[in-house]
């Protein structure tokens, strides 16, 4: 191919590229059950879908490590500008991931027919899915830059743009 060179940068992106791509799909999945939990009242129904998600959910947020570990490395000057851009969102989708995992681990232990840990899985979903769609939309807006310094203000990411997105 005349032209067309391939550099470790064009590697390290189509890598981080299929990270994320993979995490969307994989844990998009994960995340929509997640969210149509509370639709479900039968406590046998809930444990049908944790048992669906059971052996992949925890192996679902690998591929958003690799994605975020790789742009931090592959790009540091890229994430040195996206992150401050996203650190809201970001916190609350880390935040809502660990309320899924925590609420994973736990519910098991709870005997009654609805319990909290089924509102903190339903919940940590929601708000998962929600803060990526946000980071989503903000990113798609564009991140305000000057030089190569993240130039915007904390609340650049709250647009009515990505409130949709999310």
């Amino acid at each position: 191919m005349a032209g067309f060179t391939f550099d470790i940068a064009t590697l390290w992106a189509f890598i981080i590229a299929f990270a994320v791509f993979m995490y969307i799909v994989m844990d998009g999945f994960d995340l929509g059950l997640g969210m149509l939990f509370p639709f479900f009242p039968k406590k046998e129904d809930r444990n049908v879908i944790m048992n669906t998600v059971a052996p992949v959910w925890d192996g679902n947020e690998t591929w958003l490590v690799l994605g975020g570990g790789g742009l931090m490395a592959a790009f540091p000057l890229a994430y040195a500008i996206l992150m401050p851009a996203l650190y809201t969102p970001i916190i609350a989708m880390l935040i809502g991931l660990i309320f899924r995992g925590v609420a994973f681990e736990f519910r098991w232990r709870t005997k009654s027919e609805r319990n909290r840990w089924d509102i903190a899985f339903a919940g940590g979903s929601l708000v998962a899915a929600m803060a990526q769609g946000i980071a989503l939309g903000a990113i798609l807006q564009g991140i305000h830059v000057e030089g190569r310094h993240y130039a915007g203000g904390w609340w650049d990411w709250l647009t009515p743009f990505s409130i949709l997105t999310g």
